[in-house]
């Protein structure tokens, strides 16, 4: 029998109220508490806090707080990294971020989604889907990474876009739904 959090990272429904999941989100909910509360020169303090909270990223992880995520464990992210002001990361499952990727201010990810039928929803069960941003991206303010993207490398995402469905490599993509406007020179 798999536990609650065994489901979830699966990509099966699973009870996100399960006290071994709610517990881990506490903990988390804490780390964001002391990271979003620090000041801007408190480099050390700021980077103990991130490793603790994101301990699989890679060197010169930068979150402009405030910053917000469910778990941090479920991100994977790679050198140099920035995350501006007001960022959401619904790491349900892996969000796989590559190196020199850049995040605007107001982004949100989601890997969380819930079952379309209204029964089951009643329920209170949800599952993910995971999300994967090559490298050198830059997503532009206020947009949405709907759950089970991918991103391709190299590639830039408008402000104010709703990614719904893959962006591949070398290209600006914008729009709601986002689309593919044109590709870019190497």
């Amino acid at each position: 029998m798999m536990t609650e959090k065994e489901k979830m990272l699966a990509g099966e429904l699973y009870d996100p109220l399960d006290k071994q999941l709610s517990d881990e989100r506490l903990q988390t909910r804490l780390l964001l508490k002391e990271l979003n509360d620090s000041r801007e020169d408190q480099v050390e303090e700021r980077s103990r806090i991130l490793k603790a909270l994101i301990p699989n990223s890679g060197e010169g992880l930068w979150l402009q707080p405030p910053f917000y995520c469910d778990y941090g464990y479920n991100m994977v992210v790679g050198d140099r990294v920035f995350f501006n002001f007001n960022c959401v990361v619904l790491d349900v499952m892996e969000v796989r971020i590559g190196s020199r990727t850049l995040f605007g201010p107001n982004v949100q990810v989601y890997t969380a989604t819930h079952p379309m039928d209204h029964q089951i929803r009643a329920s209170g069960v949800e599952n993910a889907r995971p999300i994967s941003i090559g490298e050198d991206v830059w997503i532009g303010g206020s947009v949405v990474i709907c759950p089970g993207v991918t991103i391709g490398d190299r590639s830039v995402i408008g402000a104010g876009s709703v990614v719904t469905k893959d962006i591949p490599a070398d290209v600006f993509a914008a729009g709601n739904p986002c689309r593919v406007i044109r590709h870019l020179d190497k």
